[in-house]
């Protein structure tokens, strides 16, 4: 079936017709490799590796908010033949860090390169598989339309390599500053930021009339504004550019993945919230969709449906409002109206178009090198535990108790054989203000198994930076949510994380001792492995993505099904204490320590 895009702006209502088509993506495995991994076949297609059976005194965590939905019973796994040279690192998760935003600077230089070289020569020695960085449009473009300089970056990576560590590149559209957690400002280029002045459309608008120029909005990514280029055409040239001139690190396999940057913070989603437009947690955010194309758009999809009348949403209120106080998201509100389904299927479709769309440009520019696409979702975990879901859904996830609103992104992720990278794997519930109504552990739960579902390579990153024991095991719990097996590969198993970030606070030695034994918890107790094959992760040349998936396929995933359980802690904690205790061993070395200096 050919899919166009106007399939996408429709309402589940109108695609009545038709079954779905079992989507399933092969992983990369070493061509006529001895080790043969047993697997079983569950009913939605997923491939999960061989494991021990779940302890039956360690309960999983419930997800109320999937009630009534069908139950994901864990895998029962059969044993493992022995042709594990070594079982344990079927358990290896690799870690990676982020490092510092603006580790290139605004005048395209890499800074302080002595310095760095000494953290990074520090990170491989505490055992750290690899680094991430941003590269960003706004410096490797900056000054004109296809005037790349790549000489900064070409440093870094040098300097990346010469330190034993791998690397994961993020090819970053979007503005650094105006996020959580933004330390410095890196605009668009100029250039691009100048249409912008004679056509402010061409940014994401709310319906106050606020431009937000993180990012150029979807509603312009086919219009040619730009010296004749359009968008896509714009991101697909620099991603080019890329492969072009660091094509001796691509073939030395310093990459692991290149992210391609999908929206705000690279993220794919609407720029909702924003702290630099006055936005504060847990503000529901806003919708992003009010530039004349998106609000053309819309007119023509409503139409096409029958509803020439209807209009974008104005009972949405602001960003700092709360569910209740709107039309929109409160008990029995428009969201739960006809309009109100059309409007959300319509604002979330236009970020599966989009996204599908540069993932497929991404897949082209790298055919044949050996590295694979990522693309990230943002965790959005305030509001959670309400009807609405109020800021999902402003982000342009559709997502609510009884509609899936992430499986069908993974889905989407699976035709290009990318990795499924999600956020805040460090947050527990009982750390958010209640008013949050924040259920962060439901939602990761929920997020990585629709990845695993669909058969996708699933990574992950903290949110925010944490120090801690319990930030850790957090992390380590949904790295490995059923624990470690010992014959083999876990029942479930990420397949990397990226810790956030490189600072002076992460080298202070408290924070550095317990990092390193994160590290190595995260590597199920195993020393650094600096060969993936060892710990089966296999890289091929990246083949052509599948055929496009029709949109009736993709609605299919929004069927709610149960996430796969939980373990209530991880069997890999960086310490036997936690909570207070573990606060007052900590203070109680420290003094230690300082007496004895």
């Amino acid at each position: 079936m050919r899919m166009t895009i106007n399939t996408f702006e429709v309402h589940e209502r109108y695609f009545q017709k038709g079954m779905a088509i079992p989507i399933r993506v092969e992983r990369a495995k070493k061509p006529n490799s001895r080790i043969k991994q047993q697997t079983l076949k569950l009913n939605d297609n997923i491939n999960i590796g061989c494991a021990h059976h779940l302890k039956k005194q360690q309960r999983s965590v419930s997800v109320a908010a999937f009630e009534g939905a069908a139950i994901a019973e864990p895998p029962e796994a059969p044993l493992v033949p022995p042709t594990y040279e070594n079982p344990m690192l079927a358990n290896y998760v690799p870690i990676y860090v982020m490092l510092q935003l603006g580790v290139i600077t605004n005048d395209n230089v890499l800074e302080d390169k002595a310095k760095l070289e000494k953290q990074l020569k520090e990170l491989r020695a505490a055992g750290v598989d690899g680094v991430m960085v941003d590269v960003w449009w706004g410096i490797v473009e900056s000054k004109g339309p296809q005037q790349y300089d790549w000489s900064a970056y070409r440093s870094l990576f040098q300097l990346v390599q010469d330190c034993k560590l791998k690397l994961q590149a993020i090819m970053s559209f979007h503005q650094c500053g105006g996020n959580v957690g933004d330390s410095v400002f890196i605009p668009l280029p100029k250039w691009v930021l100048e249409v912008g002045e004679s056509n402010p459309d061409i940014f994401y608008t709310n319906r106050s009339g606020l431009r937000n120029k993180e990012c150029i909005s979807l509603g312009v990514d086919n219009k040619p504004f730009f010296n004749g280029r359009t968008p896509v055409q714009m991101y697909s040239d620099h991603m080019k550019s890329f492969r072009e001139n660091m094509a001796d690190f691509l073939e030395s396999e310093l990459l692991i993945d290149v992210e391609v940057g999908l929206g705000p913070a690279g993220e794919l989603r609407y720029p909702s919230y924003q702290e630099s437009q006055g936005w504060e947690f847990p503000g529901i955010g806003e919708f992003n969709c009010y530039d004349k194309y998106l609000q053309a758009d819309f007119k023509e999809a409503a139409t096409r449906a029958g509803h020439p009348e209807w209009e974008l949403p104005d009972d949405a209120g602001l960003c700092n409002d709360i569910p209740e106080s709107t039309k929109f998201f409160r008990s029995k509100g428009t969201y739960q109206t006809e309009k109100g389904k059309f409007f959300l299927t319509w604002y979330s479709n236009k970020l599966l178009t989009h996204g599908d769309e540069i993932l497929d440009q991404a897949n082209k520019v790298f055919l044949g090198c050996r590295v694979k696409l990522a693309a990230k979702i943002a965790g959005i975990h305030w509001w959670y535990k309400t009807e609405s879901h109020a800021a999902e859904l402003t982000s342009g996830y559709y997502n609510l108790n009884d509609r899936d609103g992430y499986r069908p992104v993974a889905r989407m992720f699976g035709r290009h054989n990318a990795i499924l990278n999600f956020t805040c794997l460090e947050m527990r519930n009982s750390e958010q203000p209640e008013e949050a109504k924040s259920c962060a552990q439901e939602l990761v739960q929920q997020v990585l198994s629709g990845g695993w579902r669909e058969n996708l390579e699933v990574a992950g990153e903290n949110a925010l930076p944490r120090y801690d024991s319990e930030g850790y095991n957090q992390i380590l719990l949904n790295a490995r949510p059923n624990g470690v097996n010992k014959k083999g590969p876990p029942k479930l198993r990420m397949y990397g994380v990226t810790y956030l970030r490189l600072t002076e606070k992460l080298f202070q030695k408290q924070n550095f001792d317990i990092f390193k034994i994160f590290v190595k918890k995260m590597h199920a107790n195993q020393d650094l492995c600096p060969d993936p094959e060892k710990y089966y992760h296999y890289t091929v040349p990246m083949e052509r993505s599948k055929p496009k998936i029709p949109l009736e396929n993709l609605l299919e995933a929004t069927k709610p099904v149960k996430p796969y359980p939980w373990f209530e802690a991880t069997d890999m904690s960086v310490s036997e204490a936690s909570g207070f205790f573990a606060d007052i061993i900590a203070i109680i070395l420290s003094v230690f320590r300082r007496n004895r200096n």
